[in-house]
């Protein structure tokens, strides 16, 4: 405890240079976020959003309000159960959701419910941060993954806002790089600040207390990933569900998503082989990127091999033999026409791999390649419950032959396509739960065994409207409760 308190005590430092460093930088982030804007890279007229200012009003005075931020898509869909699960139990809390990215906001604002504040996140200056913790005022911020930003996590420890890391993530790379003695210094003071650490797997939680997270506040909930596809399809989905399924009707079918730049030669050379031997093969190229799809497109066109585009609302001729969708947010409707899924972001050793849960869910066949980052112990439990629910191969070669068996062998294209089906179903039963039943016990302090029932914050907790609520904050960093049952 002693070495803890020496390495936090240096943090201090750290986080005074970083602040410093932040303040001056400050009048120049305007110009680049404008920058940003013109380039597409913020959002055209919600901008400044990201500067900390608001553009929707606060709760009614009284309301708790909870803040969930993800950074991206993956981690902003991770994030939605667990909101709907908060949202369904008790209506009359209020939920701000932030991102940072536009694409993660045009998707998720379709899929979530029309209750939630909805914005996107302040960049982590320190002007940025404390403009928007001053109109929000929030009761409580769950970070999503790996959203280890200094000035929110110290501002909203001063102004005692407890902290929560769901799906907490720390990569091979990412803790070499805070195992640095400076940074090593400001990432065990930062975690020392946090109420709950949700880790990803028995791995990810060592990685936090070699980085001297306090053990007690390390605690397993689940994936959150695996209940990414458990969403129910909304009838607009199902349209189009129907319209591609008569497509591809009388034609074999395999899927490569969220394919990175590079990995389309890879896919490509497989496609071309393939080819060879089922002559009605369609390839679906799904790329991470949309504008790599037009790339690919484009460079295909220009070798004569016939080319549609999802975005130029390009039909499925019986001619077409690579249909590339470069559009956002359409995943999980597609594992749904195509019986294999080889999922991207995992042959080049460069990468880290994807969500293999939406592919699962939808009862593909799944592959994926050799690099696959903290997606390993997704694999791994998967596996060791259905031996065939993910195929990871070695390579293009290795590929191409599990390919052609599928699509070739009726029979064990099934056998893998129940197996990944069985084995989603295994793993996320009743994840959101137990990651609810985290949050109330750790952050909102209510006793376990009222967690999935209700709550709300206890009179001297929610102050006179949302301007004070720092009693029921002390209460917490106190260790008193601060949530009394509700009931519905």
């Amino acid at each position: 405890m002693a070495v803890a308190e020496r390495w936090r005590a240096r943090g201090t430092a750290a986080y005074a240079m970083y602040r410093a460093a932040s303040r001056v930088v400050s009048p120049l982030v305007y110009l680049l976020v404008r920058w940003r804007r013109l380039r597409g890279l913020e959002h055209r007229v919600r901008w400044r959003e990201r500067l900390g200012e608001p553009s929707a009003p606060r709760p009614a005075p009284g309301t708790p309000l909870l803040w969930f931020h993800a950074v991206s898509l993956g981690e902003g869909l991770a994030a939605i159960p667990v909101i709907r699960h908060c949202v369904q139990k008790r209506p009359d809390i209020a939920v701000l959701m932030t991102v940072s990215t536009v694409s993660a906001f045009e998707v998720i604002k379709e899929r979530l419910p029309s209750s939630v504040i909805y914005q996107f996140a302040p960049l982590d200056t320190s002007a940025a941060v404390d403009k928007f913790l001053g109109y929000w005022n929030p009761d409580a911020v769950f970070l999503i993954e790996s959203e280890l930003w200094p000035n929110l996590i110290f501002s909203s420890a001063e102004k005692g806002i407890p902290l929560a890391l769901l799906n907490a993530r720390m990569s091979v790379k990412s803790f070499k790089l805070w195992s640095k003695p400076l940074a090593w210094s400001l990432i065990s003071l930062m975690l020392s600040k946090f109420s709950l650490i949700a880790p990803l797997s028995t791995v990810e939680a060592i990685r936090f207390q070699l980085l001297l997270a306090p053990p007690f506040i390390i605690n397993f909930g689940g994936d959150l990933k695996y209940a990414v596809g458990d969403f129910d399809v909304p009838q607009k989905e199902l349209t189009i569900l129907e319209d591609l399924k008569l497509q591809v009707a009388s034609r074999r079918v395999w899927m490569a998503s969220s394919i990175h730049y590079g990995e389309e030669e890879v896919v490509l050379q497989v496609h071309r082989e393939l080819v060879k031997i089922y002559s009605n093969l369609v390839t679906i190229i799904v790329p991470r990127h949309p504008l790599h799809g037009r790339q690919i497109a484009r460079a295909l066109k220009q070798q004569e091999i016939s080319v549609a585009l999802r975005s130029n609302v390009e039909r499925i001729s019986s001619g077409t033999v690579i249909y590339i969708v470069d559009t956002l947010g359409e995943l999980r409707t597609l594992y749904r026409i195509t019986p294999i899924a080889v999922i991207g972001g995992s042959f080049l050793p460069e990468l880290s791999g994807h969500n293999l849960s939406e592919a699962a869910a939808a009862g593909c066949a799944v592959l994926t390649g050799p690099f696959v980052g903290h997606f390993s112990h997704m694999i791994r439990q998967m596996t060791t419950l259905e031996r065939l629910s993910v195929w990871q191969v070695s390579g293009r070669e290795e590929l191409e032959e599990a390919l052609k068996q599928l699509l070739g062998d009726a029979g064990a294209l099934e056998a893998r396509r129940r197996a990944a089906k069985q084995a989603f179903s295994a793993v996320s039963g009743g994840v959101v739960g137990r990651v609810w039943e985290l949050i109330t016990a750790h952050i909102l302090r209510e006793p376990p065994q009222k967690a999935l029932e209700s709550f709300c914050l206890s009179p001297d907790a929610a102050g006179e409207g949302r301007g004070d609520g720092a009693a029921g904050r002390r209460a917490v960093s106190e260790g008193r409760p601060t949530v009394v049952g509700g009931g519905e």
